[in-house]
Parts: C-alpha cells; structure tokens; sequence
C-alpha cells in the first residue's frame, strides 16, 4: 500500500540549524553510519555556513528539512563529492534525520524536492553514497529510481560502500526556493 508522502518544506540553513542539527544528531542510531556520534556544535555551525555559501554560488546545498508545522527534522540536499576516492567530481545527493522523525516519509519527500530543484539548477545527474549495510537509506534510493552503478571500501573504515546513480533528464518541474 502506498501512502502519501508528508509535505515537507527546504531551506537554506540558519545559523540556529547548526545548533538544532546538532541535537537532532547525537543519537547513535542517527550517527550509526558516520562514525557513531555527533560532532561537536563548531562543526555544525561550519557545515551550514558553507551551505549557505555553497547555496549561493551554486543554487543548491543541504538544506534544512521542515515539516508541515515548520519544525526542522533533518537535513536533505546536494554537495560536490568532498573525497578523492570513490565519485570524485561529482555530486552527492544525502540526507539525515533526527531519530524520532524517521519512517514517516520525510526524507522521499524531501530528496525528490532536491531532485527537482538539482534538474532546475541544471546538473546531469547525481550519485549517492551508502554504507551496504545501510538498509534505511538504500530503500531511498531505490524510492528514487537511483541503480546501483558501483561498490567502494573507505580508505580509512575500510567499510563497503555503495554507490548509487541517477541522471537527471530535462524536465518542466518548478520548485519554491525559500
């Protein structure tokens, strides 16, 4: 049975985000598949101010997910590949939840956002990362018609990743930027 996908809204990332992110993500089931716990708040608030420079000079980033009332619950969007192993130059396609928001749907809804707004920003196509072990996110790309292109072993973990595709065809698809 398929159900409705929740409305979800994305926007740039606040100064305020980087402190919600952080309490959304000190959880280890959250951090299970980035290395078990949070980062500190520093890092944080790093990460949303190159977003909203990367948002600036690119049209896209990792924005903030917010439910229907307006509450953060995560983070979903794009950013160039950060690594020189794996799908380097190319873009990534990621999201994350706070725990207590997940299997309600809110990260297909927001990933296909991003597609749409990624297909308005002009860029071919997208890959995503997963940890194989993953199960939760895999289900996503799948969700998203992303195919399983190749498989890579961290250099540092030495964990398995896999690596999904999709491209990104033209298509008349207008998005809401906020």
């Amino acid at each position: 049975m398929n159900r409705a996908l929740p409305v979800v809204r994305l926007r740039v990332p606040t100064d305020e985000d980087a402190h919600t992110w952080h309490r959304l993500f000190d959880d280890p089931d959250v951090m299970e598949f980035h290395g078990g716990r949070s980062a500190e708040p520093s890092v944080y608030e790093e990460l949303t101010a190159r977003q909203r420079r990367h948002d600036a000079e690119h049209g896209f980033c990792l924005w903030t997910v917010l439910d229907a009332s307006g509450r953060p619950v995560g983070f979903t969007g794009a950013q160039p590949w950060p690594h020189a192993w794996g799908p380097a130059g190319e873009v990534e396609i990621g999201w994350r939840l706070g725990r207590e928001h997940w299997g309600r749907g809110y990260v297909t809804a927001a990933a296909r956002l991003t597609l749409q707004r990624l297909r308005a920003a002009g860029l071919p196509g997208v890959v995503a990362m997963v940890d194989r072990r993953n199960t939760r996110s895999i289900a996503v790309t799948r969700r998203l018609g992303m195919r399983h292109a190749e498989t890579f072993f961290t250099p540092q973990t030495r964990r398995i990743g896999h690596c999904y595709r999709l491209p990104l065809g033209p298509e008349d698809a207008f998005c809401d930027v906020e």
